[in-house]
């Protein structure tokens, strides 16, 4: 089968979503090379940020937002996907390894913010990190909370709450998410 030449326009879509990545990823401690975004992304970095190599941000439709506390690291693995939309909060860690798919409206959160007592609600409760293992799939409008880790290969499906560590290649849903069957 004859290959194709990519046309002008995607070769400027292409290097112009580099240059994006470059420019607004400039507050990382560590950008891989070929790191993609596209669109604006809202960035709030005081601690610290790991991007690696080939990662693909997607911040058009609404904007991809990346906290990050003073004491707080955020680790994106090689190849990786985030989609727009999603949400990601690291007070003490949130990682998330090689070639992981993060669909749209994610929300990652290694620390609640708030207690739940009412005369508490001012304190912010100690964080547990998160990490999602290599090659992990995360569907849209999916919750992962703190002390969460989703084990290598595993698949989240959409609207799922993930409340409780997910062990390697299983597929978990609802609410709170619960593991239906290994892969």
């Amino acid at each position: 089968m004859p290959q194709t030449r990519p046309s002008l326009k995607t070769l400027w879509r292409d290097g112009w979503s580099v240059i994006q990545a470059r420019w607004q990823l400039r507050s990382a401690a560590v950008l891989g090379q070929r790191v993609r975004l596209w669109g604006r992304l809202a960035l709030h970095n005081s601690g610290t940020l790991i991007v690696g190599e080939r990662v693909r941000l997607v911040s058009t439709v609404v904007p991809l937002e990346l906290a990050i506390g003073p004491q707080g690291r955020l680790e994106i693995g090689a190849g990786a996907y985030i989609n727009y939309g999603c949400s990601i909060a690291a007070t003490q860690l949130v990682q998330i390894g090689p070639r992981c798919n993060l669909g749209t409206y994610v929300l990652l959160m290694d620390n609640d913010f708030h207690s739940l007592a009412p005369e508490q609600r001012h304190v912010m409760p100690p964080s547990a990190p998160i990490i999602l293992e290599e090659n992990v799939w995360i569907g849209g409008r999916v919750v992962v909370l703190s002390g969460v880790t989703i084990g290598a290969g595993s698949v989240i499906g959409a609207g799922s709450v993930v409340t409780k560590s997910i062990p390697p290649r299983s597929l978990a849903v609802g609410v709170p998410a619960r593991v239906i069957r290994t892969l």
